[in-house]
């Protein structure tokens, strides 16, 4: 499979996260449907953080092997371990820090009435669009990270010529990166999204799919696929936190946890294909 091919099919794979997108700009959303989407959405990103998680475990646990057995060196070991811990602590900790520090630059309201009564019901409508935007757009930056090294997986096969697995590791992934347009919008809420910003979120969280088979294609580097798994593992973490926090505001905790289960189980299946062909 020549470059070019690698180099489309990855943008293929990639660019279906668009498929979920549209579905944000629905308008009349009921309580029980934007909790069933917000949780169908965490359900499969814990699928994802489950894969990332194992992928970089995977990473580690080689080189750990390679050491017992004198094949590597126990400084390349702990070299991988410390990617990783940095890596998921960005993630979670390094994003919690930028969001509150992005809160911090927003102008205080007056003082007199008291914080509650200073904000209009118009600003408090839009303060709930900017975070419910902006946990968006968390979602689907940590997607990207994760979609980045699924990329070089894809690059990676390509370029040693087994293009049978490559065949299957694309329309594995452009399957499974179809269910992740929900994971971004999920987390919306009553929040109605413009077209650019669907445009936006897609490209962060489809395009590194893109790139990472062109830089797969062309470097092989068990490191550089750890550090995205990483920085994807705790940012999909931190995520989840967030959503699920708010949406426990809107009750219905039971059809809350059907719809995760319903998420899980989706990434689970779509990823079936991808183990189906040896990925």
């Amino acid at each position: 499979m020549s470059f070019a091919q690698t180099a489309l099919l990855g943008a293929l794979a990639g660019f279906t996260i668009y498929l979920g997108l549209p579905l944000g700009r629905a308008t009349r959303v009921d309580d029980r449907l934007r909790v069933a989407l917000a949780m169908l959405s965490v359900g499969i990103l814990a699928f994802i953080f489950m894969d990332v998680t194992h992928a970089g475990m995977d990473i580690v646990e080689t080189s750990l092997l390679g050491a017992k057995d004198h094949h590597g060196s126990v400084g390349r070991l702990v070299l991988l371990f410390a990617l990783l811990a940095a890596g998921f602590t960005a993630g979670t900790a390094g994003i919690a820090s930028v969001e509150r520090r992005l809160r911090r630059r927003r102008p205080p309201p007056p003082i007199a009435g008291g914080e509650a009564a200073a904000l209009t019901l118009p600003e408090q409508l839009a303060t709930a669009r900017v975070g419910a935007l902006r946990t968006g757009m968390t979602v689907a930056a940590a997607i990207g990270l994760h979609n980045f090294a699924e990329g070089l997986a894809i690059g990676v096969s390509a370029s040693a010529g087994e293009i049978a697995l490559a065949t299957v590791l694309i329309v594995g992934f452009a399957l499974h990166n179809a269910t992740e347009g929900f994971g971004i919008i999920g987390p919306l809420g009553s929040t109605r999204p413009s077209w650019r910003w669907l445009g936006l979120v897609g490209l962060i969280g489809g395009a590194p799919t893109f790139v990472g088979a062109m830089i797969g294609y062309q470097v092989d580097s068990d490191a550089l696929e750890l550090c995205f798994y990483a920085l994807a593992g705790g940012a999909i973490l931190y995520v989840i936190g967030e959503v699920w926090t708010a949406m426990r505001r809107y009750g219905h905790r039971t059809l809350g946890l059907y719809a995760l289960s319903a998420g899980f189980l989706l990434g689970l299946a779509t990823d079936l294909v991808v183990a189906y062909g040896g990925g």
